[in-house]
């Protein structure tokens, strides 16, 4: 990567990194013994749809092993909810206001591209490799510079024909790509392999069959019956305002979930797909002890956005509740002390974190103009005194089905701003209080002090970043 390029990132101002808590400190340049790492980013899986989560009826042992031997994340959450803006931030350490992808935008800059995780890790001597869903577009031939091992493969169909003409669903491609990744790789050489699967999204283009599953996991959960949406009852989504009710949320609750026989097939198919992800990560635990490598190689596991099935009357992502925000996140390292593992930690994590968090892991300095800040001292158990109580999050996509929306989310209120609308629309929530989010108190006067303060924060985050976009 060009100096000129580094140099332009460094004098970028940190300020809008530092609106939440202290900045990312460098991890110290390079140090012998660097682990491998592998990051499963997993499409439209909620953070309460894991075994270890708590779910009564998924069956996800391997993930769920990586989280009794890891460090279970509870408030991990997305900064954009949608798959493109929301990898640009994993990517680039930046807010969708401050990388400025999305669907329907230019590609990420050379700058942040070439600032990206990938291209850092790789020009720090690692080697790094790339499997899946891509969802982005960079600009120049910066992705050169990112990936030595690029074999991404689109969306659909999930079931893709082979050279032999047999058909092999997405999600075991994604492993056997990433097990000859690991049989390709030179001995001693550390790597970062990134495998981002297009499960578990759905087949948009099928209305019959939208969650095709693989072959390994044929038959569980048909003798299952999916309880209904707990927060499912036709007043809360009658209690939306009209904008919402006309949404994509509205549209495709109609393709997956209006009915008791769609909501039955197509949950128990949705399940299948999150249990043939867990099997392959599985296939992939097994070639890392194959190759002598699971004791050096820290394992990742990450949601890209939340995901309504059924919840308020909704299907996809894209607005500002719960749902929709929130994500699993695990960080397995297999050198952490037995006293270390199997522990949750409840601050707030971000999609944004993750490229610091990998660095640091890796010992390569974390860039100044990343926005988000290295879980790692979370990860070894440490008590961090200045770290987040709350974040910016948004949805700046031009869709006329999707409004656009701005806001925070603290530790107790959750603030959104659908700017679009005419008059514009705002959001107040009390967790405390209201903890499914089912009240809106931004007209309440009891709150009307708080309203204040959580217009003004929001305007002061948005401020920042917008500015922070403007300087590249």
């Amino acid at each position: 990567m060009g100096m000129t390029r580094r140099a332009f990132l460094r004098m970028i101002g940190a300020g809008a990194a530092c609106m939440t808590m202290s900045c990312a400190a460098p991890a110290g340049g390079r140090r012998a013994g660097r682990p491998n790492i592998v990051f499963f980013l997993i499409d439209d899986q909620r953070n309460d749809t894991l075994g270890c989560a708590g779910h009564a009826i998924l069956k996800t042992p391997v993930v769920d092993s990586l989280a009794a031997e890891g460090v279970r994340f509870t408030n991990a959450f997305v900064t954009t909810s949608i798959c493109a803006a929301g990898r640009a931030s994993v990517f680039t350490g930046l807010y969708e206001r401050t990388h400025g992808f999305t669907f329907g935008t230019p590609p990420i800059s050379e700058e942040h591209a070439g600032a990206s995780y990938p291209a850092l890790l790789r020009e720090g001597g690692y080697r790094t490799g790339f499997i899946g869903k891509f969802g982005v577009k960079v600009a120049g031939d910066v992705r050169s510079e990112m990936f030595d091992y690029f074999k991404p493969h689109g969306r659909g169909p999930y079931l893709k024909k082979q050279a032999d003409g047999t058909l092999r669903h997405e999600t075991e491609i994604a492993g056997d790509r990433a097990i000859e990744f690991l049989n390709e790789n030179p001995d001693g050489q550390p790597f970062c392999l990134s495998v981002s699967f297009n499960a578990v999204h759905a087949e948009d283009g099928d209305k019959e069959n939208h969650y095709p599953w693989p072959k390994a996991v044929d038959g569980m959960y048909e003798d299952v019956e999916i309880p209904a949406p707990r927060l499912g009852d036709p007043k809360i989504f009658e209690s939306q305002p009209e904008f919402l009710k006309k949404s994509m949320n509205r549209d495709r609750y109609f393709w997956r979930w209006d009915t008791p026989r769609k909501y039955q097939k197509n949950m128990r198919a949705y399940f299948r797909m999150i249990s043939g992800v867990d099997r392959v990560i599985g296939r992939v635990r097994e070639a890392l002890k194959e190759h002598n490598l699971d004791r050096n190689t820290i394992i990742i596991y990450n949601g890209d956005n939340g995901y309504y099935m059924g919840d308020r009357g909704f299907a996809g992502k894209w607005s500002h509740y719960e749902q929709s925000l929130r994500v699993p996140l695990i960080v397995y390292d297999p050198r952490l002390a037995k006293k270390q593992r199997g522990k949750l930690r409840d601050e707030m994590a971000l999609n944004i974190d993750l490229a610091a968090t990998m660095l640091e892991l890796a010992g390569v300095d974390v860039p100044s103009h990343y926005q988000g800040a290295s879980l790692v001292p979370l990860v070894r158990g440490k008590k961090v005194r200045q770290w987040r109580d709350d974040f910016f999050c948004e949805h700046l996509m031009n869709h006329k089905a999707i409004p656009k929306w701005e806001g925070v989310r603290g530790q107790r209120y959750v603030y959104a701003r659908y700017f679009e609308q005419q008059p514009g629309y705002e959001f107040l929530h009390d967790l405390e209080a209201d903890p499914d989010q089912l009240r809106n108190f931004a007209s309440d006067p009891k709150y009307a002090d708080i309203l204040a303060k959580m217009r003004r924060r929001c305007d002061k985050l948005r401020d920042a970043y917008a500015k922070a976009q403007k300087n590249n």
